[in-house]
This record gives C-alpha cells, sequence and structure tokens, in this order.
C-alpha cells in the first residue's frame, strides 16, 4: 500500500484513482480540514494554502494553475458574538408569545447579518408575508421563521413552498422553526424541493458548539443535494 500511514495511503490513493475522483476526496478533505480549523479559531499552519489547494484543485481539473484564483473562505469567528447571539435566542423563550415571533426574526436578521449574509427585513408582497431573505454565495434565500408550541406539520411546509415556486427559478427558501418539524410532516413534503430547515435545537447546537452558520446552511444545502432530505439535525452533518 505504499507504506503504512495515512499520509502515504492518501498519496498512493490519489495517485492511483482518476483525476475527478482525487478532486472528490481532496474537496471533502479540504472541507474537514476548514470546519476543525474554525472550531479552533486557530491560525492556519500552512502557508497560503487555500491558494495552493485551489491551484491543485483547478490543475486535476484542467483548468490549469491559476495564481489569482479566488479559493473558498471560512467567515472568521467573534466569539464573543457568537455567544451574545445565545443569550438572545435564550431571552426569546421568556418572552410572551405574542412578541416571541417577532422578536425571533429579529434574532434571525442579526445572526444572518454577523456571517455577512446580507440579511434583508421582513416585507409584504400582494397576498403574502415573507419573513426576510438573505444570500448565500450566488444563491437568494427567502426566509419563514416560526416560533410555535407544536413542531410544523406538512401544511405549513407546503404553503412555504408554494410561496417559493412563485418567486424566479433561482429562488431558494430556508424555514426555521423554533420548535421542530413533525416527522409525518417532513414525510409528506417530501424530496427534492428548494426548501431547507432548521430549528431550535439545530440553531443552539450550533451557536454551543461555535460553527458558522454559512457553514451549517452551505452543509445542509449539500446534503439536500445529495439525499433530497430538507432537514438534516447540524449534531448529524458536524458529528463530534
Amino acid at each position: 500500500m505504499n507504506g503504512g500511514s495515512k499520509g502515504k495511503r492518501l498519496r498512493y490513493f490519489l495517485q492511483s484513482c482518476d483525476d475527478a475522483t482525487a478532486v472528490r476526496a481532496i474537496a471533502a478533505l479540504w472541507e474537514h480540514r476548514s470546519e476543525y480549523l474554525s472550531r479552533i479559531a486557530g491560525a492556519d499552519p500552512v502557508i497560503n494554502a487555500e491558494t495552493r489547494y485551489q491551484d491543485l484543485i483547478n490543475r486535476l481539473s484542467g483548468g490549469g494553475t491559476s495564481p489569482t484564483a479566488k479559493p473558498p473562505t471560512t467567515t472568521p469567528i467573534d466569539r464573543q458574538k457568537l455567544a451574545t447571539a445565545k443569550a438572545e435566542l435564550l431571552q426569546v423563550t421568556s418572552l410572551s408569545p405574542q412578541a416571541r415571533g417577532y422578536a425571533f426574526e429579529g434574532f434571525l436578521k442579526g445572526l444572518f447579518d454577523a456571517f455577512g449574509l446580507a440579511a434583508h427585513e421582513p416585507f409584504r408582497l400582494r397576498g403574502e408575508q415573507i419573513d426576510g431573505s438573505f444570500q448565500l454565495g450566488s444563491d437568494i434565500y427567502l426566509l419563514e421563521a416560526k416560533w410555535h408550541g407544536q413542531p410544523i406539520g406538512v401544511a405549513e411546509l407546503h404553503t412555504f413552498h408554494g410561496k417559493i415556486e412563485q418567486k424566479a427559478a433561482w429562488t431558494r427558501g430556508l424555514f426555521v422553526s423554533n420548535s421542530g418539524f413533525t416527522d409525518d410532516g417532513l414525510a409528506a413534503f417530501g424530496r427534492g424541493k428548494r426548501v431547507i430547515c432548521m430549528d431550535g435545537l439545530d440553531l443552539y447546537e450550533m451557536l454551543d458548539r461555535v460553527i458558522p452558520l454559512d457553514q451549517v446552511l452551505e452543509r445542509k444545502v449539500r446534503r439536500a443535494a445529495e439525499t433530497g432530505s430538507p432537514f438534516v439535525r447540524v449534531r448529524d452533518l458536524f458529528p463530534h
């Protein structure tokens, strides 16, 4: 196996497989590496690591070396800001039921802004209310935010997806329900939709474990693309 160390085994694997497989393997390893560095909030020990990574991907993809290529970036973690957001989320629970919904929307907008996701305030179109919007990469997401006593069922999911379908073809949606979603509702909602979901436990674990919001959303989008499932928990996307 060309040596017993992990590095030697990986090198042998990359030398033996086709370029497309190598690209997928290296991209997955880079994602894991980026997640680890973001958790410990440490400086990258490798000089120009991102540029070297992107150049390698470009060469394997047939694009050649590109010294000016922009590598993927990870949002710097402000631990104090996340600690404040965690306290604000817990504070929402102390409000009256009538006030929680508006406070929850405001909390989410502040969270999106903290991660540079260009959040917009709630707005009303003719005949419908949108709880806000934000931008993730090149995609625009509409937001549905609910703080109900009971988990969200299929009716609310279909209603939100109907709003998405009435917009431009590239519009996507994020449904955030503090009380979660029913298993039957998710099953009836089906797969392959333009909506991803988060619940209150997702939000708390993200803040408690200091995982950047943009990484959580990107991981949810990727898993939805791979499996068709709109809701995969943070603890399953980022296992300890």
